[in-house]
């Protein structure tokens, strides 16, 4: 097991578990990616792992603070290791890429609100849609 990842989760208070340290492996080579995926990449390594196995330790990983959970529109949850920062995502309309933008920029932060109704603002999460490059070479 990678001792990196053992103390990380350690860290956050969770036992460093063979299915734990395999979906935190496998999600450093697939930003963006969902339990599917990270299903059958951990199951190649561990193959008694289950698909519930896995949700299970995607929602372990992200309310502990070790991954960050996306929901574009029209998509399954996302989940990506990029994580402590207030960045935002770029989605293709056409075959549903997705990219990171860092925090928006601009006249306003894009952590000021017009108004918050008394909460106390932590993240906010932009979804930018448009063509990625490939799409737009394909369309022209």
């Amino acid at each position: 097991m990678d001792t990196n990842f053992d103390s990380a989760l350690r860290d956050a208070g969770l036992r460093a578990t063979a299915g734990r340290v395999a979906v935190l492996e496998a999600m450093e080579s697939m930003p963006h990616t969902d339990a599917e995926r990270v299903y059958r990449a951990v199951s190649a390594v561990l193959p008694t792992t289950s698909i519930q196995s896995v949700h299970n330790i995607l929602a372990d990983l992200t309310t502990a603070g070790l991954l960050r959970r996306i929901e574009p529109a029209g998509s399954a949850a996302l989940y990506e290791r990029r994580i402590g920062d207030n960045h935002h995502h770029v989605v293709c309309t056409r075959c549903g890429a997705i990219g990171d933008v860092d925090c928006v920029v601009g006249d306003a932060p894009c952590l000021t609100p017009s108004s918050a109704g008394g909460f106390t603002v932590q993240t906010a999460e932009v979804t930018f849609w448009g063509l990625c490059p490939g799409c737009q070479n394909a369309a022209q």
